[in-house]
């Protein structure tokens, strides 16, 4: 029963090339697909908003590889769920790139958490779609913002506010939840509106954390502010869940859109769901897209995510889809990124990063969406809707088109000396 030392070597070597094979058919296997990643909170005080982020990533997955894929192989999404915890974020999104080898992530909800995953990002050279509107002052060569900078959505809702069509507010409560992007856009608007002449006394400023749930007193006491003379508004930058008991409160202490609009740059058709919106007529939201925009793009689109939900049977879509702003702009990333791959016949980052330079794709939103060739922003129309009572927006105004977006506002100190492409950052 004994094997000679050359029949033993020679079945080792056999066993080695068995084994070499199959880790050979293993690679080619995993080389098949083009690996996504998909980086929302699907749980936590995120989980409202983030959550169909993902559902219509994977919808546009599937939708391009029914068309035979990229580069004539299947999307496979990774989907990981950093749960509103922010440093979460971080360590999920290097598992992405380490671990999944993931081609290109989309993800991130809060700046709080693109901040979070933004070392990660640079330091393994990563690529990252940000599909929500954010407060500006940054601009990364691994990241692509599809979302709006403060001149695409902040400034022009406070100018209309301050005009004849949109009431001539001349007092301004500017409400947000305590982070980051909040903090930041109200800086950006509180210089602002001292350049346009508001004085320090007509300018109110509140927080509250993450998930806060009781407006009681914060809504008291826009009331006693909006009270003491002028026409006063409130712009709020309240993100997550905590809209849900705002609005709620909102109707409760009876503060109509005729007294005190209230502008949000946070709530969607998504957010209102389960909210009464019947007392919340006329109060406002800014955007760069509407689920009501009445154009062939946006019927094509909303088609497709009712047929998708209803099939998926996803929680609440499946009996009323609804669409949104921040799904709008991951449905143009991902399908921006897709040509821009076939582009680079690559998905090596630095190709693509490349050849997205001026990408274009016809939005839903009814016009042809293009990403700046520098710095990494699409350029985007506004939009600005009255709630309706059926918890959709009516667009009260707009821009007569695209505007390009503008990274670093011009009212922060130094910005007029920053560049406008993230090259040599």
């Amino acid at each position: 029963m004994s094997l000679s030392r050359r029949s033993f070597s020679a079945s080792i070597t056999a066993m080695a090339g068995a084994i070499a094979a199959l880790g050979l058919s293993a690679q080619a296997l995993a080389a098949d697909t083009i690996k996504v990643g998909v980086l929302h909170s699907l749980s936590g005080t995120m989980a409202i908003s983030e959550t169909v982020l993902k559902d219509v990533t994977l919808m546009a997955i599937d939708e391009i590889n029914a068309k035979g894929g990229v580069l004539g192989k299947k999307l496979e999404a990774v989907v990981v769920d950093p749960a509103s915890n922010w440093p979460l974020f971080a360590e999920k999104g290097r598992q992405l790139l380490t671990q999944d080898k993931v081609a290109v992530t989309f993800g991130c909800w809060t700046s709080v958490s693109r901040k979070s995953v933004l070392p990660v990002f640079e330091e393994l050279n990563g690529l990252l779609f940000y599909p929500v509107q954010y407060e500006g002052e940054e601009l990364s060569k691994n990241v692509f913002y599809t979302g709006a900078a403060p001149n695409q959505q902040a400034i022009p809702a406070v100018e209309y506010l301050m005009s004849k069509d949109g009431g001539g507010a001349k007092r301004f409560v500017l409400l947000g939840t305590d982070y980051v992007y909040p903090r930041t856009t109200n800086k950006i608007l509180r210089s602002f509106l001292k350049s346009k002449g508001i004085a320090e006394a007509d300018i109110m400023e509140e927080y509250t954390p993450f998930g806060h749930s009781d407006y009681q007193t914060i809504i008291a006491k826009i009331k006693k502010f909006a009270a003491e003379g002028k026409k006063t508004a409130v712009i709020s930058t309240i993100n997550g869940d905590s809209n849900v008991p705002f609005y709620k409160e909102l109707g409760n202490q009876g503060l109509k859109a005729t007294d005190v609009p209230v502008v949000a740059f946070s709530v969607g058709e998504e957010e209102l769901r389960g909210v009464d919106t019947k007392p919340l007529v006329g109060h406002l939201a800014a955007w760069n897209y509407f689920m009501s925009l009445k154009n062939p793009a946006n019927t094509e689109f909303t088609k497709k995510w009712a047929a998708y939900a209803k099939a998926k049977g996803i929680a609440g879509h499946k009996d009323k889809p609804l669409t949104n702003d921040p799904m709008e702009a991951t449905y143009i990333g991902i399908n921006m990124w897709k040509q821009a791959v076939e582009k680079a016949k690559s998905t090596d980052v630095d190709k693509v990063i490349a050849a997205m330079a001026g990408q274009t794709f016809p939005a839903p939103g009814g016009f042809m969406s293009k990403m700046d060739e520098k710095n990494h922003h699409l350029h985007k129309p506004v939009f600005i809707g009255e709630i309706k009572a059926d918890g959709q927006f009516n667009v009260v105004w707009k821009t007569p088109g695209p505007v390009r977006a503008n990274p670093w506002s011009p009212f922060i100190a130094g910005n007029d000396k920053k560049k406008d492409s993230p090259e040599k950052m």
